[in-house]
């Protein structure tokens, strides 16, 4: 059974948050605490990068594709390349999570509707338990629905996915960072 528990950030960009500070406004903040918490009970911190292609604003090497520095990742921090909402597809995530015996997600970061739930999705799908940061993951309003009403959709209905071996839950930065979970859990390093 896999034990250790790692903080993913998907696509906490500079392209997502420049011009976009309303949606980002308590959300990166929120981030910010959870990885200097993680980094302190030395739980594994992982950042999802997406390349969004020539002439998009998260053109990989561009300005707007760099991490944003308020959440910078270290050395040690592994960072997962990506061209698709799902972080699994093509790219290295689930080799990281396996090497370290990941066997629980905590995930943040943006487009809920987009790359947070096709993640969340697939994590559990693979059989990781995931926790959906609720105050942790933002977008930026449709024609049809506001911020809050779309990560409020997603942290109502991710919970109640019918899954087989995995679990996701939806919780706030507060109750992730005093769970026993997150305070008895250390990162393993890669097989």
């Amino acid at each position: 059974m896999k034990t250790n528990t790692a903080l993913v950030l998907i696509d906490v960009q500079r392209g997502l948050i420049n011009g976009f500070e309303d949606d980002w406004a308590s959300v990166l903040p929120t981030i910010a605490e959870l990885v200097d918490r993680a980094r302190h009970a030395r739980i594994l911190v992982v950042y999802v990068q997406h390349d969004g292609g020539a002439g998009h604003p998260l053109e990989v090497g561009s300005a707007g594709w760099q991490i944003h520095p308020r959440v910078a990742p270290t050395d040690a921090d592994p960072i997962v390349h990506k061209r698709w909402s799902d972080a699994f597809v093509g790219t290295e995530l689930e080799r990281e999570l396996e090497s370290r015996d990941i066997g629980h997600l905590v995930v943040t970061g943006a487009q809920t509707e987009y790359c947070v739930n096709a993640t969340v999705r697939r994590a559990a799908s693979l059989g990781h338990d995931v926790t959906l940061v609720t105050d942790g993951h933002t977008t930026s309003a449709s024609r049809l629905l506001s911020r809050e009403q779309i990560t409020a959709h997603h942290n109502r209905t991710l919970p109640g996915l019918a899954l087989v071996g995995a679990r996701i839950a939806a919780r706030s930065a507060a109750e992730v960072l005093t769970s026993s979970t997150w305070a008895l859990t250390t990162v393993a390093p890669p097989a």
